[in-house]
């Protein structure tokens, strides 16, 4: 049994920072870690608690501690009670789980830029990672996670950085492994890859794969392995919320797009004809609907038609992978792992690294991750980083570093 599941040695800490700390997303993960930690609900969707991850040394849920920036300012038990009526979390959970929501709320400082906002971009970065820190020396966690679960911003246009890649400068100066769930640029912006890459940190994203392109990275394969010809794909989505509102600029819903078709691209071999269309339909709230036609030839030219029909609940969908990227990245971490997690590729659209766009490839390459994250030294690994809190934690004494 890991020293962190002996029960005479209680878990160390982990740290977890999210952007977007009051959406629906991040809402729904402090919810859902809450009520499985608890007994509550079965931890059904994380797929670090299938047998497979037993071994590889990932921190227990029990041993997160949240906390994050927003430029919103309803509270999280409020936001809890919203996604409660709107069918999004079980009746009766916000009530069960209202002081961890409390305990996360106090942990969320304001977001930015907002408008107004006359800080410089150093400043702000600055500021973000005062924040992290702070939390960091008040919690003294082992390591700290930054996962960013913010709307989906329009793609970085000149030298300036977007606010997701400010974050992420932040998570790279505060010493902290980042991930990045949305299709925003983060860590991406050349300005950033330097640091990135001299950090010694791991990291991951982007765009987190949740409903259809997961449909397509399975389908997709299944096309060319049986030697049949897609002439078309095309598709509809159909989502209300935070993210329908974000997707109704059309450079947004582009950086969203751009991963779909990827993933077809690459499992293909070609791209077809078609694209995908995303409609903001508020009345949906935090649910969507996702719809592709597929023209494909078959035997002799038959000509056949292949539709499917995605419903579900977005936030329902993300959270757990969140959890799951959460404790894998601690982890690597933790094992002095650096850079680009590419076998993490089976929880994104737009995966950092090279590897295969085919789901059942992504799972053989994140299974054989946790086989090797349960070896006791992991080749190519630096020499472990130790656990860390208070004034020696992950994020002191880092601010000056870019």
């Amino acid at each position: 049994m890991p020293a962190s599941d002996s029960p005479s040695v209680p878990p160390q800490r982990v740290g977890v920072w999210l952007v977007g700390a009051r959406g629906s997303v991040a809402t729904t993960v402090v919810a859902g870690c809450a009520a499985i930690t608890a007994g509550l609900h079965p931890p059904t969707g994380l797929v670090t608690e299938t047998p497979a991850f037993a071994e590889a040394g990932l921190p227990p849920l029990a041993s997160l501690v949240f906390g994050g920036h927003d430029t919103l300012d309803c509270p999280l038990p409020k936001r809890a009670e919203a996604l409660e009526a709107g069918g999004v979390l079980p009746p009766g959970l916000p009530a069960a789980v209202t002081a961890e929501l409390a305990a996360a709320e106090r942990e969320i400082r304001p977001g930015g830029p907002t408008p107004g906002d006359t800080r410089t971009e150093q400043e702000l970065i600055a500021a973000f990672t005062t924040d992290i820190t702070e939390f960091v020396r008040r919690h003294a966690p082992a390591r700290a996670v930054v996962v960013n679960v913010a709307s989906t911003e329009p793609p970085a246009a000149g030298g300036a950085l977007p606010p997701s890649s400010l974050y992420a400068a932040a998570a790279l100066r505060a010493g902290c492994p980042y991930v990045n769930f949305t299709p925003s640029t983060g860590l991406h912006h050349p300005a950033l890859r330097t640091a990135a890459e001299s950090s010694g940190l791991p990291y991951a994203g982007r765009d987190g794969k949740t409903g259809q392109t997961l449909l397509r990275s399975v389908l997709g394969p299944m096309f060319t392995q049986r030697a049949l010809r897609v002439r078309a794909w095309s598709g509809t989505n159909l989502l209300g919320g935070g993210d329908g509102a974000a997707l109704a600029d059309p450079a947004a819903a582009a950086a969203k797009n751009a991963g779909k078709e990827r993933v077809l691209t690459d499992t293909l071999g070609t791209a077809p004809e078609g694209e995908v269309h995303i409609d903001d339909v508020p009345a949906l709230g935090d649910w969507k609907t996702a719809w592709d036609h597929v023209a494909f030839d078959g035997f002799l030219g038959t000509r056949m038609v292949l539709q499917t029909i995605w419903q579900g609940c977005d936030s329902a969908l993300a959270a757990p992978l969140v959890l799951d990227l959460v404790r894998l990245t601690a982890r690597a971490d933790e094992a002095g792992l650096s850079g680009p997690l590419t076998e993490l590729a089976f929880y994104f659209k737009d995966p950092v690294g090279n590897g295969p766009s085919a789901l059942a490839e992504q799972y053989t390459a994140l299974t054989a991750f946790a086989r090797r994250l349960a070896e006791p030294r992991l080749p190519g690994a630096t020499e472990g980083r130790p656990a860390r809190g208070g004034d020696s934690g992950p994020c002191a004494s880092s601010g000056e570093k870019r």
